[in-house]
């Protein structure tokens, strides 16, 4: 559908509280991620996605019969209360700084920006004119890393001493403007500071460049939270192994979260002492029970589109903020920075 619909004018902008509890929503980008946000907005309660935008059109035909256009000017005529934004990372700060210009609420596909500076003109404008801006950390929503969040904060865990993740997997041909750090391992940096809820303050890391292409496609970082627990994450587009595991260990055992699978399993430090001599010399920690939860499974993007939209709505919610976002940014920067120096780097998100 490409007629457009008559503006309404200023005066008559209908925003949450002045219309029947339904805002409406736009998305610019309707590539790979854009497909999927179209298909969680289209059916979302509460919410009407009106129109989207795309230059290059509806690749996957995911528009519905919405208006579709090709700017962003374009799309802003349509009274967005808010809008998603799916467009290539270079893009997020002028497409998010023009969406705050003209008084629109924002969910940013991850990484916020890409590079601090732009990271930081982003979080800054969105405070400034008072609007709810947020970052697509969808690995936060995943339910087996939302349940052990919520175990661990029980005390269940007890202290944490480390968080390790994998995630590797082939080459997706989408990316082309970041390297494997800012575009998956900011996933693993954004998650691992909210599951123990500490901020990074040192990380080191090596990279290797195995395909051919300007930007890194391996790294192998380690890295310091704020209270001493220690973190290693290992992520890459060169195996065929799909993998995306984080091991969270600490003074009561260790849960072993499957995010692809979305299981969380729980291996307890045992009390039962082992008298057998030979398996106990390799052991060395006691076994404990093993525990996979049952676990409801929502799905992740529709988990974070609710939340988004509530935090619209001036009800609690649970999102990803734009300060957050930075310092996810922040701690990418100095895990490439670590790389080229060869030397543990300062984060530099004590600040925020």
């Amino acid at each position: 559908m490409t007629d457009k619909k008559p503006r309404v004018e200023t005066a008559d902008r209908r925003r949450p509280g002045n219309r029947e509890d339904r805002l409406r929503a736009g998305l610019i980008g309707l590539g790979m991620m854009g497909r999927h946000h179209a298909r969680v907005l289209g059916s979302l309660d509460g919410v009407d996605l009106v129109a989207a935008a795309d230059e290059s059109g509806d690749p996957h035909g995911v528009a519905g019969g919405r208006y579709l256009v090709s700017s962003l000017d374009e799309l802003l005529e349509y009274d967005l209360d808010y809008c998603v934004v799916a467009v290539p990372t270079v893009l997020h700060e002028p497409v998010g700084l023009q969406l705050a210009e003209a008084g629109v609420h924002a969910l940013i596909e991850k990484p916020l920006a890409h590079d601090v500076a732009s990271a930081e003109r982003l979080a800054w404008v969105f405070e400034e004119k008072g609007l709810i801006g947020a970052v697509g950390h969808i690995e936060r929503y995943n339910p087996a890393l939302q349940e052990a969040r919520r175990r661990i904060e029980a005390g269940e865990l007890g202290r944490v001493f480390q968080v390790a993740t994998r995630r590797q997997g082939p080459f997706p041909g989408r990316i082309a403007d970041v390297g494997v750090v800012k575009d998956l391992a900011t996933h693993d940096i954004d998650l691992t500071a909210w599951v123990t809820q500490q901020e990074f303050v040192s990380i080191s890391a090596r990279t290797a460049f195995r395909s051919g292409r300007e930007y890194e496609d391996l790294v192998a970082a380690v890295g310091t939270l704020a209270d001493g627990t220690v973190t290693n994450h290992l992520v890459n587009w060169l195996s065929p192994l799909k993998e995306r595991t984080t091991v969270i260990t600490g003074e009561k055992g260790a849960f072993i979260c499957d995010t692809l699978a979305a299981d969380l399993t729980f291996h307890a430090n045992g009390t039962t002492a082992t008298t057998w001599d030979e398996v106990a010399r390799f052991r060395g920690v006691s076994e404990g029970d093993m525990i996979r939860y049952a676990i409801s499974k929502p799905e992740p993007l529709r988990t974070e589109h609710e939340n988004f939209r509530d935090a619209v709505m001036g009800k609690d919610a649970d999102i990803v903020t734009m300060r957050q976002g930075l310092a996810t940014v922040r701690v990418a920067e100095a895990m490439i920075a670590g790389a080229q120096v060869g030397t543990s780097v300062a984060t530099g998100t004590a600040e925020l």
